[in-house]
């Protein structure tokens, strides 16, 4: 058995949530335990039936394992989690990411004396696409959508400095654990997407700041745990989205994207009684967008209420709208 629990004084925790991961899992782990600087690992499985509960058995130290009687997603694993983190950060790293063995000293070492930051984001580069970026972090486009920044970049052409990012990628990450909890921690009602987005909101909102560290890198098998053509990834992927509007975006912003999303549904089913060409994708299926409103209404009380004062206007997401390299950090 690997050892990888580090030992009692370490400053980083390093959280890998997995759900049916035995494929790719090993290779995760093994990453980890090639890093130049000591850590705490902790496993969350989401109650894999695929051989993953055997291989954790094999790699990693029983009291680093939480194993979830059921699948809570990526958010709920996160939010089980963050309770056994008892150091000054808490790393995220995807199951199906390899990082660089440095990864972790090089997002420790952009933290150190970073005061007005709270999560260090690091470049997450295609496994299938070695030369091709996956993201430096998350952001928002000019219509209120999550995007991957810098993705589909060259690796080459990122700049290797530290840089301010609207947000952090979930997928490997270094959050100052404090922070994360006098936000709210993640919320494990999203299950899967956006959640690390809402979240870098929240930050944002209590004053943080978030950086990208291009020097940190991992090597990422995209959507290797998803379908995004399935109704598993719409659903969760737009209702998700309509949610952190509504806890974070301004209220004029939140309900004029609900009421789109209202009157897109109405059109496409008036299109479909009127026999209209209408394309089979899941976005464009009325049952699915009916199902997903529902599910908004239900959850928009409680997600209101813990609305907080934005500072984000439609400038400050003009700013953070790019496919190309982050703003230098001031």
């Amino acid at each position: 058995m690997t050892a990888l629990s580090g030992a009692p004084g370490l400053q980083v925790t390093v959280v890998v949530i997995t759900y049916r991961g035995v494929d790719w899992l090993a290779d995760c782990l093994a990453g980890l335990a090639a890093q130049s600087v000591s850590h705490r690992l902790l496993v969350v499985d989401n109650a894999s039936t695929d051989g993953t509960a055997a291989l954790l058995a094999q790699m990693v130290s029983p009291e680093c394992v939480i194993r979830l009687p059921a699948n809570t997603g990526f958010a709920g694993g996160v939010a089980a989690a963050l309770p056994h983190v008892r150091t000054r950060y808490c790393a995220l790293l995807n199951d199906d990411a390899v990082a660089d063995p440095d990864w972790l000293a090089q997002l420790l070492a952009a933290a150190a004396g970073d005061d007005g930051a709270a999560a260090w984001t690091s470049l997450m580069v295609l496994a299938d696409r070695p030369g091709t970026v996956n993201n430096l972090g998350a952001g928002l486009d000019e219509r209120w959508y999550g995007i991957d920044v810098c993705a589909g970049a060259a690796v080459e052409r990122i700049d290797p400095g530290i840089t301010d990012v609207f947000g952090f990628c979930g997928g490997a990450a270094l959050l100052r654990t404090a922070a994360i909890r006098a936000v709210g921690g993640f919320p494990a009602e999203f299950f899967l997407y956006y959640e690390d987005l809402d979240t870098s909101w929240r930050l944002r909102l209590a004053g943080w700041s978030i950086r990208a560290v291009p020097v940190a890198r991992v090597v990422h098998r995209h959507a290797a745990t998803s379908n995004r053509r399935s109704e598993l990834f719409h659903f969760h992927n737009e209702r998700n989205r309509l949610l952190t509007l509504l806890r974070c975006a301004p209220a004029s912003i939140a309900s004029a994207q609900l009421l789109r999303f209202a009157l897109t549904t109405g059109s496409l089913a008036a299109g479909r009684l009127l026999g209209r060409s209408i394309p089979d994708e899941q976005n464009f299926r009325v049952r699915l967008r009916l199902r997903i409103l529902v599910a908004v209404l239900r959850l928009a009380p409680q997600t209101v209420l813990r609305r907080r004062g934005t500072r984000v206007t439609r400038r400050a997401v003009a700013r953070f709208a790019t496919v190309g390299p982050p703003r230098p950090v001031p």
